[in-house]
């Protein structure tokens, strides 16, 4: 099954199971209706602002919308074996979803040259970015950092923020969203 249909037909289940026609996800999200379809039917990838604007109107962690119906205490991946959402210049590869109310959302996101990944986006929570490969320009609410090989920052994501990679390599990242409406921080249980 093609990936990118996967995440569309999971968006649809969860609009579906939630009651929400097209036209109402779209004036929650503040997508148009059009661009919910083509991403619902596999036609068009979603940006990572818009898997955010539909996580946000859903009421769902942005790992729903890769998730393998498992419902055990161990998620492994096999590399190349990963669920992928792709749009212009942006891969992003779920590292891991499925454990009962899971609160950690791993991404491995690769940022061609020239590209970003998309608008300003803001959700509630915690961002940690790593970068593994190239160079990376973050801007978090008007503050520019350049984040290289090895390099990582961690933010409150409720500040608009945007990834940039301006040079002729590939950016590979590990990103983890860590939401905090309702959760325990992990950090607490160790």
């Amino acid at each position: 099954m093609n990936r990118a249909i996967a995440v569309g037909q999971r968006i649809r289940e969860l609009r579906t199971r939630k009651g929400l026609s097209l036209r109402a996800l779209a004036k929650i999200s503040e997508l148009s209706t059009n661009a919910i379809s083509l991403i619902e039917r596999g036609e068009n990838s979603p940006t990572v602002s818009s898997l955010h604007s539909l996580a946000t109107a859903l009421e769902v962690p942005i790992t729903a919308f890769f998730e393998q119906h498992g419902d055990g205490l161990i998620v492994h991946f096999r590399k190349g074996d990963r669920p992928v959402s792709e749009t212009a210049g942006v891969k992003m590869e779920n590292l891991g979803s499925g454990l009962p109310d899971q609160q950690l959302e791993p991404f491995l996101m690769t940022i061609e040259p020239g590209s970003s990944s998309g608008s300003q986006i803001t959700h509630s929570g915690e961002e940690l970015v790593y970068v593994l490969k190239g160079t990376l320009i973050c801007l978090i609410d008007k503050q520019e950092f350049q984040l290289d090989e090895g390099d990582s920052l961690l933010f409150l994501a409720t500040q608009p923020h945007i990834y940039r990679n301006q040079t002729p390599v590939a950016a590979q990242i590990v990103i983890v969203f860590q939401p905090r409406v309702g959760q325990v921080l992990a950090h607490l249980h160790y």
